[in-house]
């Protein structure tokens, strides 16, 4: 079933569901006795959404070994690189001395309970008031307690969140790091432009974004119904095609370089060779060519 404009989901259905998958892979590039990641809340909160594909993933039930991009190796590597480059962002977002973060959609990010958070760091997480209560609650039953004061503003991105942010205690007047992971495909064209509108207008000088880089303008078609033929083989009943919305509009690099913000892009190839790894030679590796991340900052 494809997106409507007031679609609601939970964590085990439509755009919630692929936070779930996000969160699987980093519980599973958690596991072993050199894991590639450090995410000890990130399987039992996969475990409580209980979808049964999920919970067989973390069990390593499922045979993915014959698959080129989605078998254990290269999707632990990909989610590696993708965790990382997020959490080394803001990192030094607080190292330069901000001291206020912002993740949107923030789904099953453990962030604001694993890093190591400076003393006076506010992290704020955005995302669907059932989201947000699931999380807080499993979070609670296993005793986790953030590592930074965790602010959550319990609103969908639709609604006026710049509103329920700033109810929170947010403060436009100071630098903030915004977060926005796994997110722009899901957005409409226009949705996307409100989004960012929306940022610029609470960011101080000094702000910075994260997001992934990519140019949906030119994207092959099929690229998301290819992409969700082979995970269905692997049990998903996740139909990305229905979910992501592509076709013309703004990059976040374009809308933001417009906007006063210094850009700085790392491609796929980049990003992964910074870890050691390769982009696995796949058709469906990436977001078209010169895709990767973007950090930018309001000057």
């Amino acid at each position: 079933m494809g997106r409507t404009e007031n679609d609601t989901w939970d964590l085990a259905s439509s755009v919630g569901a692929t936070a779930t998958a996000v969160a699987a892979q980093r519980a599973i590039a958690s596991q072993g006795p050199n894991p590639l990641l450090n995410d000890p809340f990130a399987d039992p909160l996969v475990r409580a959404v209980g979808s049964d594909v999920f919970v067989k993933l973390l069990d390593n039930q499922i045979d993915r070994s014959d698959d080129p991009l989605l078998n254990r190796r290269a999707v632990n590597e990909q989610i590696t690189v993708r965790t990382r480059y997020f959490d080394d962002f803001f990192v030094q977002a607080t190292e330069s001395g901000v001291r206020q973060a912002v993740i949107l959609a923030s789904g099953l990010d453990t962030r604001a309970y694993r890093l190591a958070w400076p003393a006076g760091t506010v992290v704020y997480e955005i995302d669907q008031p059932e989201v947000i209560e699931f999380k807080t609650r499993v979070l609670a039953g296993l005793g986790a307690q953030p590592t930074a004061e965790r602010r959550t503003v319990a609103i969908d991105l639709r609604d006026d969140w710049p509103a329920a942010l700033r109810e929170a205690g947010f403060d436009a007047h100071a630098p903030t790091a915004w977060s926005a992971e796994g997110l722009l495909v899901y957005l409409p064209p226009e949705a996307q432009d409100r989004l960012f509108d929306n940022i610029v207008a609470l960011s101080a000088p000094g702000s910075r974004i994260a997001t992934e880089h990519m140019d949906l303008r030119n994207i092959p078609s099929d690229w998301a119904q290819k992409l969700t033929q082979r995970s269905q083989r692997l049990g998903s009943d996740i139909n990305l095609a229905e979910l992501f919305y592509t076709g013309d509009r703004n990059t976040a690099a374009e809308y933001l370089a417009a906007h006063g913000w210094a850009v700085d892009i790392r491609t796929t190839d980049d990003a992964f060779a910074v870890h050691g790894f390769e982009v696995p030679k796949d058709e469906l590796a990436s977001f078209g060519e010169d895709s990767g991340y973007l950090t930018a900052t309001l000057r």
